[in-house]
């Protein structure tokens, strides 16, 4: 289907004015569309992180075989601003991340105060991260996160700190009147509680109150600009980032990544007319092209001979702003407008798996062990399967389309608006030896601690969406004396932290490791940010589904105590997990004792998640008190102490006689494809680390339009569109760009190629941007 402007058809025919009047206020009456004065400023922003994509170790797996190589889809940072007029204002940055970095933050924000003054401090800005494991790593400030990349990545870094500082100074500049909308829904098939033994060890009167052991529901804000219409939506829900595999070595925002971009595409192609359409969207690949690009002549023959006149060509010189201006959100963008931004942000996916069909042992096909999700006696063994088993590709996309028809469906029907104050609150907690007050049976009160923090043996063991290695299994209590004996190489934990860390057997101390520097956070970061009836809580590690539910529990009933008036009946409260900074999982106690992965991986000892309720509470009462809270102490800028282990690129070369970017395996001459066939294309390429095409592309689909004019149609930013890097040997100078296209069932009929941008590194070090085109192909 077609999808053309309704300013066309008024101009074609009166009677489509009629027609569409009568169609906005049949919406109007079902709650569709809602106008209504605006009552904020809101502007949202959007900018490339994608970072490199070759010779750095993905973050998440920490599998150290697992090094970029090329990207799936490029990653991005999208932000909103909310503000009162002359009040208060809130910040609320989406990663396509593994997780949010204290030393990132940091950075940001001295920026920010440095353009802004005051306006934007650690107060009331939240990063946060979706958790895709399939991003370039090293960009931590703690040791223990950054081992497996070789030490910290400073382009890793860089691209992070730049493109949060760009999509929130986007987001200033876009600030208009507006008005946000607020809605929630439940998504049955998006996730599995993948530590079910564990959820089971919580009270069975606490497991009844809910239908589910995976949070289900999703909250999705609309936000409307009073001028423009709707500009973008922001939702959170929960589940892992880890359909792609611990094997994959494509950059890839995983299924939530996914899914923002499936929404943004659905938005932009439907237009206000077709807004309410499903058709905007085939096979999870939005049309995007169907408008303008005008209708190809179908005859087969003079497709071909008009392909067969456009042959591969050499490589050649190109300029660093070439594959910017070629891309195809550049070229659909308008400049007076700002564009649609959608994001999928995560909460508490601690033990929720997207991989929904189960874990199953890969020898035998059979379930893996309940307890221990192992494979005769074997964790390596165990893997979670999503719904397109075996392929990762097709379970991310089937996730994330899952994910966006339910944002879809709460876009198109949010009708309670926001009302109210934009406040926030902050404070940075030192995690290590925190006294928690917690109430004994019985009645009175007792006084615990938290620990320095520490990883279990369970740690090792992985989980079900990415194994560990070795004899390490999940639910181990007890651990074993020789990885004792290699873990005292490097520290033997004291009696005290075993005693408070009790029941996990401690394999790493890393609290108490401070050697080349620390190697695991203390001090952390805890926020509340509110938007009238919405209360985001930022937290800075990966809550479990009960964990997320007591916290969000006791928030909300400070926040409704006493007959508060702040906050009205209908107050939601969402959990923003992996913000600001990262401290791994939090579990409740009762899973704490299982010791599985979570608990395992639960730093700060069994009273963890108790601390975290006790200082949000502390928050959540200064919020609606209107007090202020203590800063509490400055977690330490650990920049100048980080070490790389990363070798940069020395220089690119091609055999004698080969140009960079000529085509080293070509489409056939006179070839045609059809759609759900998979066009491959290698040429001659250099490393990507020499220019990250930082909202640009390396790889890039056109179609002719016309005879001679070329358009792009497919780029980096596209699901069915993949950009693989290889070389010969890891100390070779020479290397390869290939170019998979697996065509969408809505391309459109035509003759197209495919192109290659890049930069090649000489010897003295100066960098030379290059193009490369394949033969022409007819898709029918």
């Amino acid at each position: 289907m077609e999808f053309y402007p309704l300013s066309n058809l008024y101009l074609q025919r009166p009677i489509w004015f009629l027609i569409s009047l009568v169609f906005l206020l049949l919406l109007l009456l079902n709650g569709r569309v809602v106008l209504s004065d605006p009552n904020y400023l809101i502007g949202l922003g959007s900018y490339d992180i994608t970072g490199p994509a070759a010779d750095v170790n993905m973050m998440g797996y920490a599998n150290t075989e697992q090094i970029a190589s090329g990207i799936h889809f490029r990653l991005r940072a999208r932000s909103f601003i909310v503000a009162q007029p002359q009040g208060n204002r809130v910040v609320f940055v989406n990663l396509d991340a593994c997780m949010a970095s204290q030393l990132v933050t940091i950075k940001v924000i001295e920026r920010l105060k440095a353009r802004y003054g005051d306006l934007y401090t650690e107060k009331n800005v939240a990063i946060s991260g979706i958790h895709t494991h399939a991003g370039p790593g090293g960009y931590l400030q703690y040791v223990v996160y950054i081992v497996t990349s070789l030490g910290f990545v400073r382009q890793s870094f860089d691209a992070l700190v730049d493109g949060i500082e760009k999509c929130i100074i986007q987001a200033h500049e876009n600030l208009q009147p507006g008005s946000i909308f607020v809605n929630k829904g439940e998504i049955l098939d998006a996730g599995v509680n993948r530590s079910p033994s564990a959820y089971l060890n919580n009270p069975a009167e606490e497991r009844s109150k809910y239908k589910y052991d995976v949070d289900k529901e999703m909250t999705l804000l609309k936000f409307v600009d009073a001028k423009w219409g709707p500009v973008g939506s922001f939702n959170w829900f929960a589940t892992h980032g880890t359909s792609m595999s611990r094997t994959n070595s494509l950059i890839s925002g995983d299924n939530k990544g996914a899914a923002a971009r499936f929404m943004e595409d659905w938005f932009r192609h439907s237009g206000i007319g077709n807004l309410y359409s499903d058709e905007g969207v085939a096979d999870g690949i939005p049309r995007r092209v169907s408008n303008i690009i005008p209708g190809l002549h179908d005859n087969h023959h003079k497709l071909l001979e008009l392909a067969a006149s456009f042959q591969s060509p050499p490589g050649r010189p190109a300029t660093k702003i070439l594959s910017v201006a070629r891309r195809v959100r550049g070229a659909l963008r308008q400049a007076d407008k700002p564009g649609f931004v959608s994001a999928f942000c995560q909460s508490n996916c601690g033990d929720v798996s997207p991989n929904v069909l189960g874990a199953f042992c890969t020898d035998t096909g059979l379930p893996c062990d309940f307890n221990h999700s192992t494979c005769g006696g074997k964790n390596e063994l165990c893997y979670g399967r999503g719904p397109g088993y075996p392929d990762e590709f097709e379970s991310t996309r089937i996730i994330g389309e899952r994910q966006l028809k339910k944002a879809v469906d709460l876009f198109n029907t949010a009708s309670e608006k926001l009302n109210g104050k934009v406040d926030y609150r902050h404070s940075f907690v030192d995690f290590s030896q925190l006294e928690v007050t917690l109430p004994k049976q019985g009645g009175g009160s007792e006084v615990v601690k938290t620990c320095p923090a520490a990883m279990g043996f369970g740690f090792a063991a992985g989980t079900t969406d990415g194994p560990g290695a070795f004899d390490f299994k999940q639910g181990d209590d007890e651990g074993n004396a020789f990885w004792r004996l290699v873990r005292n190489l490097l520290k033997t934990p004291g009696k005290e932290q075993v005693d408070c860390q009790h029941p996990k057997p401690i394999l790493l101390d890393t609290g108490e490791m401070k050697k080349p520097y620390d190697w695991a956070p203390s001090i952390l970061p805890i926020q509340i940010l509110r938007v009238g009836q919405l209360v985001i809580l930022s937290a800075p590690g990966e809550f479990t589904t009960m964990a997320g539910r007591r916290l969000r529990d006791a928030v909300k009933t400070v926040l409704m105590s006493g007959g508060n008036k702040k906050f009205n009946s209908n107050v939601r409260v969402v959990i923003a997990g992996l913000t600001n900074t990262y401290s791994q999982y939090v579990t409740t106690i009762e899973e704490y004792e299982m010791q599985r992965y979570e608990g395992a991986s639960t730093l700060f000892g069994p009273h963890t998640l108790s601390a975290y309720i006790q200082e949000f509470k502390k928050l959540a009462a200064a919020l609606t008190s209107g007090q202020s809270v203590e800063p509490g102490p400055q977690p330490p800028d650990l920049l100048d102490k980080q070490i790389s282990l990363l070798t940069p690129v020395v220089m690119d070369a091609t055999p004698p006689g080969v140009h960079f970017g000529d085509c080293s395996s070509d489409v056939p001459l006179n070839s045609t494809f059809k759609r759900g066939d998979t066009v491959k294309v290698v040429f001659w390429s250099a490393c990507p680390r020499n220019d990250l095409m930082t909202e640009g592309t390396f790889s890039l689909v056109e179609i002719l339009q016309g005879k001679d004019n070329w358009f792009p149609a497919y780029d980096d930013d596209d699901f069915c569109l993949r950009f693989k890097w290889s070389r010969p040997s890891k100390l070779s100078t020479r290397s390869h760009a290939t170019m998979e296209w697996r065509i969408p069932q809505s391309a459109n009929p035509g003759v197209y190629r495919m192109k290659h941008f890049g930069a090649a590194k000489s010897l003295l070090g100066s960098i030379r941007h290059f193009t490369g085109s394949s033969s022409a192909f007819v898709v029918t």
